[in-house]
């Protein structure tokens, strides 16, 4: 079995309490009740945590394959389940408690700045390119979305389908091939889910522009 370090996120800083933060995530999956700390987890990066929940999923797909579809459902649910967490956050207490939050992991500049240009269209990009690759943070898009107002169905539909198609390939992939695919997995996969997300916007600008719609951005 490949090591945990094998998860497909970024290099934790070189700031030692975020190193710590990271190797304490990974240990979290050989441990007796790794399937609750998964839900956790998943829950919490979506809102205010700092570390993906991929980390821990990985690791614990590897080691039992054959649960890999279960543990992308409950990654799926609980980062959907904590996605609705942040829209909240964002929605009902944008200043007493969302702005703390971002400002405390140095995001509220990247906030204010995508919260400018955050009309339908660009808000469809960012729920894309985070949940299938983390590109902004998860938690910085599900804030917005609240306090945006994006309606919270179609919020909830982007959640579910862009967090589970990122876990469910992860799954497919470790299920059908293991320790074989774990370096692809750590040097290439956000590449590819990058281009997946690039490849869905073009193809919805280019139905909107085939529809007679000239406004491809809000900003």
């Amino acid at each position: 079995m490949s090591s945990p370090a094998s998860a497909p996120a970024a290099e934790p800083s070189r700031g030692g309490p975020i190193r710590r933060l990271y190797a304490w995530t990974m240990s979290l999956a050989g441990r007796p009740r790794a399937e609750i700390w998964l839900a956790v987890v998943a829950f919490v990066e979506s809102s205010f945590f700092l570390i993906p929940a991929d980390v821990l999923f990985v690791p614990m797909a590897m080691a039992r394959p054959l649960r890999a579809y279960r543990l992308a459902l409950i990654a799926t649910l609980f980062s959907t389940l904590g996605g609705i967490a942040g829209y909240a956050l964002g929605y009902y207490a944008f200043e007493a408690l969302a702005r703390p939050v971002l400002a405390f992991y140095g995001k509220l500049a990247a906030f204010e700045s995508l919260r400018a240009c955050a009309g339908p269209d660009t808000t469809l990009i960012l729920l894309a390119t985070s949940g299938l690759a983390h590109l902004p943070p998860i938690k910085v898009v599900t804030i917005l979305a609240g306090a945006v107002h994006i309606g919270l169905g179609f919020f909830v539909l982007s959640c579910v389908l862009a967090r589970g198609l990122r876990f469910f390939a992860l799954a497919f992939l470790l299920r059908r091939y293991g320790p074989a695919i774990s370096h692809f997995i750590e040097r290439r996969l956000k590449v590819m889910a990058v281009l997946a997300a690039g490849a869905a916007i073009l193809l919805y600008f280019g139905l909107k522009l085939v529809a007679g719609s000239g406004q491809l951005l809000s900003c």
